[in-house]
């Protein structure tokens, strides 16, 4: 895997991420981790299944967040 074109040394390991709906009620805290793509570029990543509160109805949610600039020969 190449090496990233840049890193961020101020980020933590891991994010905590709180879904709520418009009225604040909270659906689900979700936890995000430090990761390395298979692109060469760095971030988070998360992934789970949230249930909403007033429904029970279920979803599956993904989300990613990449540094800018983090991928190899491109720049920021």
């Amino acid at each position: 895997m190449p090496e990233p074109a840049k890193r961020d040394p101020q980020a933590p390991k891991f994010l905590d991420i709180t879904i709520k709906d418009n009225n604040g009620k909270v659906w689900s805290t979700i936890y995000a981790q430090a990761k390395d793509f298979s692109t060469g570029s760095v971030g988070y990543y998360a992934s789970d299944k949230i249930t909403n509160p007033e429904s029970a109805e279920r979803y599956q949610c993904s989300l990613s967040f990449t540094l800018i600039g983090s991928k190899p020969g491109k720049e920021s």
